[in-house]
């Protein structure tokens, strides 16, 4: 098991690699996991220094959603403490959304359900052509609640009513064509494709690109369209659905590693 489940790393030009780093299980979340990524923004926050947030998954995979072993383990939790499970993941997210700077996501292999949510906060994402994507939770009777106005910001309404409903896998190319990504180079180039990335980044002044990002996110969805109430009920309702009986089963699906039977029928 890795020791550390998120690292990250400034250089002398303010750019920060924050890498997700549980290889062992494709970079899927648990609260140790959102706990770094929120532990690491914070430390990041004092540095003044700092220009660019590059986010990337140490491993085959960029971020396989969410470890349905740790959803077990919360959900026989009390209402409070799942609620709080959903909440410190939603901020996790959100601080990606809401930071003051550009970030950039590069992706390669699986990247599933959470991670879907995370790439879709970020500024840039650039995939590796062996990506794959899916927004996965409806498979297990979960929902994506709390990363459902960050997905319609990228994607729009029309193709999230698609893949979050269906739970099909996609690849990177699809992912560009309907705007989950912005480029998709050869696996042996997305480290460098990023570097560039961040030379044009750098090469822009930091107080427009703050402005820039923030007026922007003024008119989106997942921005000040949704209110801190209208978030707080997604929090909730992501929570309740991961206690509910079409989660225990979805769930135990995966465990058995069988079809689930939904409504007591043969899914």
């Amino acid at each position: 098991m890795s020791e550390n489940p998120v690292l990250w790393s400034l250089d002398e030009r303010g750019v920060a690699t924050v890498t997700l780093n549980r290889p062992e299980v494709n970079n899927a979340y648990d609260g140790a996991l959102v706990a770094g990524v929120l532990a690491a923004m914070d430390e990041l926050g004092t540095k003044p220094n700092l220009r660019v947030v590059v986010l990337r998954g140490n491993g085959k995979h960029f971020q396989a959603g969410a470890d349905l072993k740790w959803i077990n383990s919360v959900r026989p939790q009390s209402a409070e403490e799942n609620e709080a499970a959903s909440r410190a993941t939603f901020e996790a997210v959100q601080r990606l959304n809401t930071l003051p700077l550009p970030t950039v996501a590069l992706v390669q292999g699986g990247c599933f359900g959470g991670g879907t949510g995370v790439i879709s906060a970020c500024d840039i994402v650039i995939a590796a052509d062996n990506a794959l994507f899916s927004i996965t939770e409806v498979r297990w009777g979960l929902t994506a609640a709390i990363i459902i106005p960050q997905l319609v910001d990228a994607i729009g309404i029309r193709q999230v009513r698609r893949y979050a409903l269906t739970g099909e896998r996609f690849g990177a190319e699809d992912a560009r064509r309907i705007g989950l990504v912005h480029d998709v180079v050869p696996l042996a180039e997305l480290e460098a494709a990023g570097a560039r990335t961040v030379e044009l980044l750098l090469a822009n002044g930091p107080e427009a690109l703050a402005e820039t990002k923030r007026l922007a996110r003024e008119s989106s969805f997942g921005g000040m369209g949704v209110d801190d109430a209208a978030y707080a009920r997604l929090v909730r309702l992501h929570s309740l659905k991961r206690q509910s009986a079409e989660a225990a089963e979805g769930l135990a699906s995966f465990a058995e590693k069988r079809a689930a039977k939904w409504g007591g029928g043969k899914a």
